[in-house]
């Protein structure tokens, strides 16, 4: 991924929080042809007391995916975050010079590490599937729960499911949020999104705390 400095994103609870936000991740692994695959799939973060993190998921039995990659096989997970596209209206400096082009905005995480297949272990796939359904159904009026469901019913799913975990050994992340502009264009870009009603004016907005010191190109 090309990284210029004042877009990198290093704080692990922002990067964190931006997994957490937008849990569908893609990984991407190498098919046996040699070629990269790509499959979208919801991601648990799990982050220990020392750090180390790890992404837990599953995919079907009927999914070659966890058949086809060796124990330990490096991978690749893509979290996208916000983005939205800039007009050179939004920047002021624009009505002065003229010197200014589109741009797209935007927030991604990346992390890398071995993969690890959870087979035969139902326990396991069953505390991650009860993790992953309570942080989703949060929202609802009546969360939803697995013992919602006939037992025989859960115990067939279960074992039509297996269980992916990736233990992070990198994490990036870029935020591509008119850090390379000056203070007026930044505010000139988040008052333009927020003037078009855009979903995500606030979230493609630079926080002041971290644009200070930030290289301007």
């Amino acid at each position: 991924m090309y990284l210029p400095r004042h877009f990198a994103e290093t704080d692990p609870a922002r990067l964190h929080a931006l997994v957490r936000a937008h849990p569908l991740g893609t990984l991407i692994t190498q098919g046996a042809d040699g070629q990269p695959v790509a499959d979208l799939l919801p991601f648990e973060l799990c982050v220990q007391a020392d750090g180390s993190a790890c992404l837990r998921t599953h995919v079907a039995r009927a999914n070659p995916l966890w058949r086809a990659h060796p124990a330990g096989q490096p991978v690749l997970v893509l979290f996208q975050g916000g983005d939205a596209y800039v007009s050179p209206n939004a920047y002021p400096s624009k009505r002065e010079n003229g010197k200014a082009v589109p741009t797209w905005n935007y927030a991604l995480v990346q992390a890398r590490g071995p993969l690890r297949v959870i087979d035969g272990d139902a326990a396991w796939l069953r505390a991650f599937l009860q993790t992953l359904t309570q942080r989703h159904e949060a929202a609802q009026a009546t969360p939803w729960r697995l013992d919602d469901a006939p037992a025989a019913y859960i115990d067939a799913m279960l074992a039509a499911a297996v269980g992916l975990e990736v233990a992070v050994t990198t994490l990036q992340g870029k935020f591509k949020l008119s850090q390379n502009q000056p203070p007026a264009n930044r505010q000139g870009v988040q008052e333009a999104l927020a003037a078009l009603g855009h979903p995500l004016a606030d979230a493609m907005a630079w926080p002041a705390e971290h644009a200070a010191g930030q290289a301007v190109a």
